[in-house]
């Protein structure tokens, strides 16, 4: 990398995305030539198809800054997002889905209005997906409500693209989770700690190529609800818990 200042980094996490990454690169590479201040971080996610070889031959077609942090063996959504989250080297960082089902053009419409907010080092932005089918839409509801009375807080379209905050957010994320709740940590975190949430509103696209890694068939979507749901009584088990320990502290100086 070189020393220039860089303000926004993308950090996209792609596991068996080869069909995908030559539409990656060339959405990249337009926006990359308008923004001289923005990084992307690629994430080979323990790839196990042809990714490696075409991110090779991809990187050795383009000058423009885009890095590539490879991961040898898949550990999970959240772990791939983490890795490349950590070595970001921008003011803000965003990340997003790597299958082009959310336009990562989205993220800069997204930073805009981050940047207009009254206290930008005190906001983040997510996506609100829009025109999606109705079964979709019930079962983002269905979640988000469940979510918010488990844990008392409204949290909605959780697992909407992009995410977007500042970087000293980053310490915040030290112990997030390493699946596909991570989405939900990261609005519960931002929530409980008091910052401005704010939404952008996104056009969520049908895959060209590969399958879905999370909730794109009915079995995915059942997987991610299980989890999910696993995730949120873990949550909320370690909250009543901490929330114990406050209270006997406090009797008991």
């Amino acid at each position: 990398m070189d020393d220039r200042t860089v303000a926004l980094s993308i950090v996209l996490p792609c596991y068996n995305e080869a069909g995908n990454l030559p539409k990656i690169y060339a959405v990249l590479s337009e926006i990359l030539q308008t923004q001289p201040d923005v990084e992307v971080l690629l994430v080979n996610n323990g790839s196990t198809d042809r990714s490696s070889a075409v991110f090779a031959e991809l990187q050795a077609t383009h000058t423009l800054p885009i890095r590539v942090v490879s991961i040898p063996k898949n550990q999970g959504y959240g772990h791939g997002i983490l890795t490349g989250v950590r070595a970001a080297q921008g003011a803000f960082i965003a990340w997003s889905h790597a299958d082009m089902q959310t336009d990562p053009r989205d993220i800069l419409a997204a930073y805009e209005k981050l940047r207009q907010s009254d206290d930008p080092e005190r906001t983040l932005v997510k996506g609100r997906r829009k025109n999606r089918p109705p079964l979709d839409e019930f079962f983002t509801s269905g979640m988000a409500w469940l979510s918010s009375a488990a844990l008392g807080q409204w949290l909605h379209d959780i697992n909407a693209q992009p995410k977007l905050f500042p970087k000293s957010f980053v310490s915040l994320l030290d112990k997030a989770p390493t699946d596909f709740s991570l989405d939900l940590f990261f609005l519960y975190e931002a929530k409980t700690r008091g910052y401005t949430l704010l939404e952008q509103d996104v056009v969520f696209g049908k895959r060209e190529h590969g399958e879905a890694k999370g909730g794109g068939t009915m079995k995915g979507k059942l997987k991610l609800i299980k989890r999910t749901l696993a995730y949120i009584f873990e949550l909320r088990r370690t909250l009543k818990t901490n929330n114990g320990n406050r209270r006997t502290s406090h009797q008991h100086p």
